[in-house]
């Protein structure tokens, strides 16, 4: 199917999609009214990323504990060989 052409007639409003509201009052500063609405999301914000380091700390423990469960098999076997070789006895 050939793509319509950008004056084809569709049943959709054109937008204009590079609107910009223009310079006006405040140039990105917030207004009064909405400085309250802008300290509630910058707590929620904050708040979010402490739980965030919280749940973080608690993930890296438990993932410590199973790398130490899982590394020690391989120490003690390591040990165990050292032990055996040092007391020079034959492997046969």
């Amino acid at each position: 199917m050939k793509p319509s052409g950008p004056f084809k007639r569709t049943k959709f409003p054109k937008t204009d999609y590079f609107f910009h509201a223009g310079f006006g009052e405040g140039h990105g500063c917030p207004a009064n009214d909405d400085w309250w609405e802008l300290h509630r999301f910058h707590n929620l914000g904050r708040e979010f990323l402490i739980e965030a380091a919280r749940e973080r700390a608690k993930e890296m423990a438990v993932f410590a504990l199973v790398v130490v469960a899982s590394a020690w098999p391989v120490i003690y076997m390591i040990i165990s060989v050292v032990k055996l070789l040092l007391k020079g006895r034959p492997l046969d």
